[in-house]
């Protein structure tokens, strides 16, 4: 398994929706911020300035509910990829039990960030963001 990422999140009354748990909108928020830290944390600045990220696919397993105050880690790491996609699992963990909240698998795909378009990475990046296969 690839090198795991991890994120922590506290839960804030703006996460809450009516039914009094958080917001299915928060868990893909946070599925995407995990992604963007170890982004951040990881890639080299000239990559950083040169490519930007979109997704373009998110599956998401709702396990439990979340509540205002719960602590949650973000647990994220890279997946397989093909010439411009990338895939990365994340998994949410409320930190006071280890309960599984949320697992998710997103797609996501390198954009070059003068043009705007779909791109190619360097090696750096496809070896530092993705695993290889098992074909």
């Amino acid at each position: 398994m690839a090198e795991v990422f991890e994120l922590a999140i506290s839960v804030k009354p703006e996460d809450i929706d009516e039914l009094g748990h958080v917001n299915n909108v928060s868990y893909v928020r946070w599925v995407q911020d995990v992604a963007v830290a170890h982004w951040r944390s990881a890639a080299p600045a000239e990559d950083q300035a040169r490519l930007l990220w979109v997704v373009v696919r998110h599956e998401i397993d709702y396990k439990q509910a979340a509540f205002l105050g719960d602590e949650i880690l973000a647990r994220t790491w890279v997946g397989g990829a093909t010439r411009i996609t990338f895939e990365r699992h994340t998994e949410l963990v409320r930190s006071s039990d280890r309960s599984l909240l949320a697992k998710a698998r997103t797609l996501w795909c390198p954009i070059d960030a003068r043009s705007g378009k779909p791109t190619a990475v360097s090696q750096e990046v496809r070896a530092r963001f993705s695993v290889p296969s098992e074909a």
